[in-house]
């Protein structure tokens, strides 16, 4: 078995089996975060402020946020991060439960909340939702076995047009024959 296209086509066919679940959660997920922006079931539409200028405090920031109780935010340790858009007059408070309250930056008044599921596609994405070692073990791994297999997939693609110019011009493949 020392025929390189045998090889390749078995190391291509296995290799796809093997990154066939990591994969399929690349795509399915990549595909959805393209989305996200048209998608507001994976991440809420950015609603529009009345002022750029932000002159919400933080306190203020923290009420508003505790007064929607679906988020679960009670203190700051509640919060995972806030996102600030000037340009739209717009204050994000994203809760470690994944509730995204969006409020006026200039009022501090909430124009919107909603459940954000693209930090969770992300985390799908790129294997960290399964375990932080998933990420380098198996989802990096998955990632160079792809693309082993696209350098494979373009091999095989390549293999028979070779092989027909070839006999077109009346030559072996074979090395060392004419």
């Amino acid at each position: 078995m020392s025929n390189p296209r045998i090889w390749n086509r078995k190391l291509h066919r296995w290799g796809a089996i093997a990154v066939a679940l990591p994969f399929l959660i690349v795509i399915s997920t990549g595909l959805l975060l393209q989305l996200k922006k048209q998608l507001a079931w994976i991440q809420p539409s950015e609603q529009k402020g009345t002022n750029a200028a932000p002159a919400v405090t933080m306190d203020a920031m923290l009420a508003a946020a505790r007064s929607v109780p679906e988020a679960g935010i009670a203190e700051w340790s509640d919060v995972d991060r806030i996102d600030v858009r000037p340009s739209k007059g717009l204050i994000k408070v994203i809760g470690n439960s994944r509730w995204e309250i969006q409020l006026d930056a200039s009022s501090g008044a909430v124009l919107q909340t909603a459940y954000r599921r693209s930090d969770l596609m992300e985390s799908l994405h790129d294997g960290s939702w399964f375990h932080p070692l998933a990420k380098l073990w198996i989802f990096l791994p998955a990632g160079v076995i792809v693309f082993a297999l696209w350098v494979t997939g373009i091999y095989l693609f390549l293999l028979p047009i070779r092989s027909r110019r070839a006999k077109a011009r009346g030559e072996s493949l074979k090395t060392g024959s004419a």
